[in-house]
């Protein structure tokens, strides 16, 4: 990191949001990071500072507020810094089977959760081999053998790129909470109302106004034994 990117201590505000940014509660660094986001140059360098820091941990939902603010801005100092530290964003692409994942990060970045929701369903279909990608959707027994490193990597794009709104370990903590309820699950989420299933795809909501766990759809229309195998895979353990 060179001293050009640390911000000087010589702006109250900037300086009375770094210590929140850095040690504050997770609702009080998402505010710090609003708040730096408006604050010009400055606020975008006490990001990026953050960013570099925090490049050898694993990624939080924090660290994604934090990148996308600098992703869209249209400071060209963030726009290489990504490029020099994060070119492929902050979520490491692992993958035992050689997939790429770089399409799914563009569209969470982008938070086309619709279109990202699709993909996610086709790169499970790809782990699972030729014959599950022609079939275009998943049998229970697919989930059992997929690849723990690659069902982590979608897991931390959906989280790290939602707010920690989406994601499978989100939808697997709710079924936990609720007892392992399923009919509880698919209301908590927003799948189900009263007896009536949300119809794909214009009853589902395909932004951060969603119910928490409402993506990705795991298959949903499949039935419970698809998802129950994915909340029981030991990728999770």
């Amino acid at each position: 990191m060179t001293d050009s990117m640390i911000v000087s201590g010589n702006n109250n505000d900037l300086d009375s949001l770094r210590q929140p940014l850095i040690a504050g509660s997770v609702q009080v660094q998402q505010q710090a990071i609003l708040q730096l986001a408006n604050l010009g140059d400055g606020g975008l360098d006490i990001l990026m500072e953050f960013l570099y820091e925090r490049r050898n941990q694993t990624p939080t939902l924090v660290d994604g507020k934090a990148y996308l603010f600098l992703y869209n801005s249209d400071s060209i100092k963030a726009k290489e810094f990504l490029q020099t530290h994060f070119s492929l964003g902050i979520v490491p692409l692992k993958s035992e089977c050689g997939i790429d994942y770089a399409p799914l990060l563009h569209l969470l970045i982008s938070q086309d959760f619709q279109a990202a929701d699709r993909l996610t369903l086709e790169k499970m279909c790809e782990m699972a081999g030729s014959t599950t990608v022609q079939r275009k959707w998943l049998y229970f027994t697919d989930i059992e053998n997929l690849p723990i490193s690659d069902l982590q990597t979608i897991n931390s794009l959906w989280i790290v790129h939602s707010e920690g709104k989406f994601g499978f370990t989100v939808q697997r903590e709710i079924w936990l909470a609720l007892g392992k309820n399923w009919e509880n699950l698919w209301a908590k989420i927003g799948w189900k109302k009263g007896n009536t299933w949300t119809r794909y795809p214009n009853e589902f909501t395909w932004d951060l106004s969603a119910p928490k766990g409402h993506l990705p759809l795991s298959n949903q229309l499949r039935g419970v034994r698809v998802i129950a195998s994915l909340l029981a895979h030991p990728a999770w353990k």
